[in-house]
């Protein structure tokens, strides 16, 4: 199948926290068989920032925004399934609505929401916004996370279908690799200051290591330079995908903070907590629900409520109990988490669609024929 994908960006993480979803998703499609384009506008200076200039399993298409829309939006009304995924950053309002026009002949539009949260904290903000008429017009609507409660808010908007795509790892890339001295730390946390976020890491992070100052702790990620940090906290600054493997060897524990809304809605779990588990880390989670419907707590991760539970892991969980912790968690991700396993979820609900779209047809073709062995068999 050709898929064209509208996103954020699939070959730079900078200020993008979707991009390793998008490739874990993407490559593992592409060795089903199908054929992708994603196209992601130029902006945010992240193509100043690229991971890599080159994807082998999909054409990306960079392209300057507004002045390209109107021909990348038809190139992909050549594709048999366009993705409007959430959070391009520019334009999003006209990409939701113009996808559309690609539908029928056979081809199929879905709306992929990487931040449900967001999307609908923002339609129950505005009843005039037009996503609103919208909804009801996809094929498909997936997401990247938000369990039953976010399935149910979609339903009740008109949404044909929801179907959660969630998180997972990457064995090719997420992988454990020797420590490097540099990254030695207790506890590392990578996260961009983001305003949905900032308390939960002040809560988590900041007042942990205020708490325990024998303890060295190490921040990665954007926006925090402005920020006073306690003595014993180290800021890193942007840290590319390329060496979050490294980080997470080298830290004993490794720190995941969700944003509020994600915490809230729950069955979110982000790219970091897949990462750490590829690295064979100790991750230590703030707790959000559903987390038990991923990793056992306490056998293949730890779960915090307060700075005080992130203290008493670091004072009170050995090296050892650590490194038994990380391994279970990456034999979990390996076994029930992994983006081949999230592809093949998608691959099986395109197939399916396809299949009920042409019972349909044959059903109309069909006629009263049909219909009368239908009712028999009943």
């Amino acid at each position: 199948m050709r898929i064209f994908a509208f996103g954020s960006s699939l070959i730079s993480s900078y200020w993008n926290g979707a991009a390793t979803y998008y490739r874990g998703i993407y490559k593992n499609l592409a060795r089903l068989g199908h054929q992708i384009t994603f196209a992601e506008p130029d902006i945010y200076g992240r193509q100043e920032h690229r991971d890599f200039e080159t994807i082998e399993y999909a054409r990306v298409r960079v392209y300057r925004t507004p002045g390209d829309l109107e021909r990348v939006l038809a190139e992909a009304c050549e594709a048999e399934l366009v993705i409007k995924h959430s959070g391009v950053g520019r334009d999003d309002d006209r990409l939701e609505a113009e996808v559309l026009n690609c539908g029928g002949r056979g081809r199929r539009v879905a709306f992929w929401d990487v931040d449900a949260p967001a999307t609908l904290a923002r339609l129950a903000r505005d009843a005039a916004d037009p996503f609103h008429r919208l909804i009801p017009r996809y094929d498909f609507v997936f997401t990247y996370g938000g369990g039953p409660p976010v399935i149910a808010n979609y339903l009740q908007l008109g949404a044909r279908n929801c179907f959660p795509i969630y998180n997972a790892l990457d064995p090719d890339t997420h992988i454990p690799v020797p420590a490097e001295e540099r990254f030695r730390c207790d506890l590392v946390f990578l996260g961009n200051r983001m305003p949905d976020r900032e308390a939960r890491v002040e809560q988590f992070f900041f007042q942990a290591a205020e708490a325990a100052p024998q303890f060295n702790f190490l921040l990665g990620g954007e926006g925090w330079g402005g920020k006073r940090l306690p003595n014993n906290v180290r800021w890193m600054g942007h840290v590319g995908t390329a060496a979050h493997n490294v980080v997470n060897s080298s830290a004993r524990m490794v720190l995941n903070i969700n944003r509020e809304s994600m915490a809230s809605v729950g069955f979110s779990p982000p790219t970091r907590v897949f990462e750490a588990a590829g690295a064979a880390a100790c991750l230590v989670t703030d707790a959000w629900t559903g987390v038990e419907e991923f990793f056992a707590p306490g056998k293949e991760i730890l779960v915090a409520w307060s700075a005080q539970d992130i203290v008493r892991y670091l004072r009170d969980v050995a090296p050892e109990q650590a490194r038994r912790i990380g391994s279970a968690m990456r034999a979990r991700a390996l076994s029930e988490h992994t983006y081949e396993l999230r592809a093949n979820q998608l691959h099986r609900l395109l197939g399916e669609h396809s299949q009920k779209a042409r019972g349909e047809q044959g059903a109309v073709d069909s006629g009263p024929l049909r219909a009368l062995v239908c009712e028999e068999a009943e």
